[in-house]
C-alpha cells in the first residue's frame, strides 16, 4: 500500500475548529490501523492577528506574515500540500500560494464548486459566517467563477456575536439559533443553499435543522485533504480554467503538474 500523502494545517483560527477538522479527517478514512490515515503536520497557532479586528474593524495587526511563516514552517516539516480552516484567512490565500513550493487546498474555492454541483448555474448562494466575508468579498470571485451570486444574511451583528461568543465559551444554543435564523433570512430571500462559511459555527451544524440545504466549507475540505492525500500527484488549476482543477492553488513557481 503507497502511504498518503502528508497534509499541514495552517491552523488556530480557532483552535477548536482545527480539532474539528482533524477529527473529521480522522472519520473520513475507512482504516484498520494507525498507517492507514492522513498524516497531518498541524500548527495550531493560537496567536495569529484577529482576522476580524485586521479586516473589519482596521484596528490590528495583519495577519499576513504570521500565516506566511506557518505555511513556510509546514512546507520545511514535510507538508506535500497545506490547508486552512478558516473562511476569512482566506483573504490571504493568493498570498499564501507565493510563500511555498506546494499548493494551498483552496476550501472557498473547493465550496464554491460544491455549490454549483448541488444547485445548478446561476444560482444564489447564502453566506453565513463573519461579517468580513462580505466588506472584502472572499466568496465573491469564486462564486462568480462558478456562475453563482453570493447573499448575505440580513443581521450581520448577530453572526459577529455568535462568533465571539463560540471563541469565548464553546459552542453556545444562542449561536445555533442564530445560524438558523440567518438560513432562513438567506433562504426567504431566494437562496438555493447556504454555505456554512465559518469555521466556528461548523462546530454547531450538528445541532442545526437537518431539513437546511446547508453545505459546510468545512466538511468540503475534509474531502479535499482526503483526496489529495489518497490521490495521484494532481495537476495545478490554471486562471480562467477553476472547473479543471477547483480549489488546488499552484505555491511558488508551481511544482505540482
Amino acid at each position: 500500500m503507497v502511504a498518503p500523502r502528508t497534509v499541514g494545517i495552517i491552523g488556530g483560527m480557532g483552535p477548536a475548529a482545527t480539532v474539528l477538522l482533524m477529527q473529521r479527517v480522522i472519520a473520513s478514512v475507512d482504516g484498520d490501523d494507525d498507517r492507514d490515515h492522513v498524516p497531518l503536520i498541524v500548527d495550531n497557532n493560537t496567536q495569529v492577528p484577529s482576522r476580524l479586528d485586521a479586516l473589519l474593524l482596521g484596528t490590528g495587526d495583519d495577519p499576513w506574515p504570521v500565516l506566511a511563516h506557518m505555511a513556510r514552517r509546514l512546507r520545511q516539516a514535510g507538508a506535500e500540500a497545506l490547508a486552512m480552516p478558516c473562511n476569512t484567512a482566506h483573504h490571504y490565500a493568493s498570498q499564501i500560494a507565493t510563500a511555498t513550493d506546494i499548493p494551498l487546498l483552496d476550501m472557498v474555492a473547493l465550496s464554491a464548486t460544491a455549490a454549483r454541483r448541488r444547485a445548478g448555474p446561476d444560482a444564489d448562494i447564502g453566506i453565513i459566517g463573519s461579517p468580513a466575508l462580505r466588506r472584502i468579498a472572499v466568496c465573491d470571485a469564486a462564486l462568480a467563477a462558478a456562475g453563482l451570486r453570493p447573499i448575505y444574511p440580513t443581521d450581520e451583528p448577530a453572526l459577529l456575536a455568535a462568533i465571539r461568543t463560540i471563541k469565548a465559551g464553546g459552542p453556545d444554543p444562542a449561536a445555533a439559533a442564530a445560524i438558523e435564523v440567518a438560513a432562513r433570512d438567506l433562504l426567504d430571500r431566494g437562496a438555493a443553499l447556504c454555505l456554512i462559511a465559518c469555521t466556528e459555527f461548523s462546530l454547531l451544524t450538528d445541532a442545526l435543522d437537518e431539513g437546511l440545504p446547508l453545505i459546510d466549507t468545512l466538511d468540503v475540505l475534509v474531502g479535499a485533504i482526503h483526496d489529495f492525500a489518497f490521490s495521484a500527484k494532481p495537476r495545478l488549476a490554471r486562471p480562467g480554467d477553476p472547473q479543471e482543477a477547483p480549489g488546488l492553488q499552484p505555491a511558488g513557481e508551481g511544482q505540482w503538474q
